[in-house]
């Protein structure tokens, strides 16, 4: 066998419970879902959620990198994860304060008691307490603004999800 690659046997590979599957290499593209927003398994630090900002598509990619930079800047201290398909920040025995989604033509942020911050973000909720920021590809993205709503907002009493 010097010399020779041996055979690796691929049967039965790609099925679950009787059903094929699809194997997919390693290194394969990040699943968009509708709206173009990355589908990134759930998990707790840093790392999922630079894997999910790494899977934005586009311009969206470095308005999560900027995003992700001002909150770490605003606090040093925050608490990171994954869930539902999107970045959530938090305080440590406090929940989460902030998330954002990629939808196909703009990054909503969501914050979670927005209502409470001064000045209030502009786009309005279902939910009383909950005020979004739509950022568009063309949008000015105000850092110190957003800065400042990551700094209230932190101090907040978090959601518990």
């Amino acid at each position: 066998m010097a010399g020779k690659t041996p055979k690796v046997s691929t049967k039965g590979a790609g099925k679950v419970a009787g059903k094929k599957t699809e194997v997919k290499p390693a290194s394969a593209a990040p699943v968009l879902l509708s709206g173009g927003n990355p589908q990134i398994a759930k998990g707790d630090g840093d790392a999922p959620v630079q894997a999910y900002i790494a899977a934005m598509p586009g311009w969206k990619r470095d308005l999560g990198r900027r995003l992700d930079a001002v909150i770490v800047r605003a606090l040093p201290t925050v608490r990171k994860a994954v869930k539902w398909n999107s970045p959530f920040y938090g305080v440590d025995g406090e929940g989460w304060f902030l998330s954002f989604h990629c939808f196909a033509k703009y990054v909503k942020v969501a914050f979670f008691r927005g209502a409470q911050l001064s000045p209030v973000p502009p786009g309005t909720s279902k939910q009383k307490d909950v005020r979004y920021l739509d950022i568009y590809e063309d949008d000015v993205f105000d850092e110190a603004q957003f800065a400042a709503w990551v700094k209230q907002a932190s101090r907040l009493p978090g959601e518990r999800m």
